[in-house]
């Protein structure tokens, strides 16, 4: 879950400089290229070597953006919008209420912005290991990410057991619902998920029968 782009509209957004806007051209392009070349012919088939020659870039500006394939999939907007959300949430919220609202905003910006490339990331995160894997290692940023802002609101200790526990705990379910989604083709709605999800944390799981 590593940003993409800035969540926010084009009129909130900070004016960029030239070099700025090349950077983030550059990077759309690449992921662009990635995506494409996927649905083309699958992931495994698809190299640096054909994103870059397809973004009409060098394969060592590829691995300057992003140190992997596996890194240009999982690229998203998920992490800043979570954090900003969390923050801008009233103090008095109780945590359930707060925690739902973060949690469909985050999916909204995929779902919203990127439909199609939303659901080619959650299937090629349940379809391929390297792909799965690599989500694994980049949860302990979103996680930290997730703790700051927790502790910001609460004021608790962001490396304290309690908020590390929540945020990754958030973070790990996010992942479930992903692909739980992809697994079951796409068919339910993404933001109804998240909250069977969210219920499970809130009120442990329901009698049988029941989910």
């Amino acid at each position: 879950m590593t940003a993409a782009r800035s969540p926010l509209s084009p009129a909130d957004r900070p004016q960029l400089g030239l070099r700025e806007r090349k950077k983030i051209k550059t990077r759309e392009a690449i992921r662009t290229a990635t995506y494409g070349l996927i649905q083309e012919q699958g992931y495994d088939a698809t190299t640096v070597e054909q994103i870059a020659d397809r973004a009409e870039v060098s394969p060592s500006t590829v691995f300057r953006y992003f140190p992997t394939k596996e890194d240009i999939v999982l690229t998203d907007a998920y992490d800043p919008v979570m954090a900003a959300e969390l923050a801008a949430r009233p103090g008095d919220e109780p945590w359930p209420v707060s925690l739902r609202h973060v949690l469909r905003k985050a999916i909204g910006v995929g779902i919203g912005e990127e439909p199609e490339v939303t659901r080619l990331r959650t299937r090629l995160m349940a379809e391929v290991p390297a792909v799965r894997s690599r989500m694994l290692e980049s949860m302990s940023a979103t996680g930290r990410l997730l703790a700051h802002a927790i502790a910001e609101r609460t004021g608790l200790d962001p490396d304290g057991l309690e908020v590390r526990v929540l945020s990754m705990s958030l973070v790990a379910g996010l992942m479930e619902v992903s692909q739980y989604w992809a697994e079951h083709g796409h068919e339910a709605d993404l933001a109804d998920l998240v909250d069977r999800a969210l219920d499970v944390m809130q009120h442990g799981l329901p009698p049988a029968g029941k989910a």
